[in-house]
């Protein structure tokens, strides 16, 4: 073994260990969230973690073969995250008129005589 393809494992193999270790922190993260926008964030980034885990696999075994499923994932974290912030943008816009709207006093009632 040549002394380049030495350091390259010696740096992937450390790369390993710190995506290990975030993937073990996100799912910290995912389990005790105080609320869903940070397990979705979580996830999101359990995806990049997943994805850049790919690309390690693919520097160590010398292929391109899970380029489009690294391709799919980035995908589909994207529009996961898209699809999350606007539910979450829509349940806030809900939250300040329901809000909005207690705030206001009900209109008088006309008493018959």
């Amino acid at each position: 073994m040549s002394i380049p393809e030495l350091l390259v494992l010696i740096m992937v193999s450390i790369a390993a260990l710190m995506l290990t270790a975030a993937a073990a922190l996100t799912v910290a993260r995912m389990s005790r969230g105080p609320s869903s926008l940070d397990r979705v964030v979580a996830a999101d980034v359990l995806i990049a973690v997943m994805i850049a885990g790919l690309a390690l696999e693919a520097i160590v075994n010398d292929h391109s073969t899970t380029l489009p499923v690294m391709l799919v994932l980035s995908l589909l974290g994207f529009a996961g995250s898209v699809s999350i912030a606007r539910f979450v943008a829509d349940r806030d816009r809900a939250a300040r008129r329901g809000a909005s709207d207690l705030d206001r006093e009900p209109p008088p009632t006309q008493e018959s005589p």
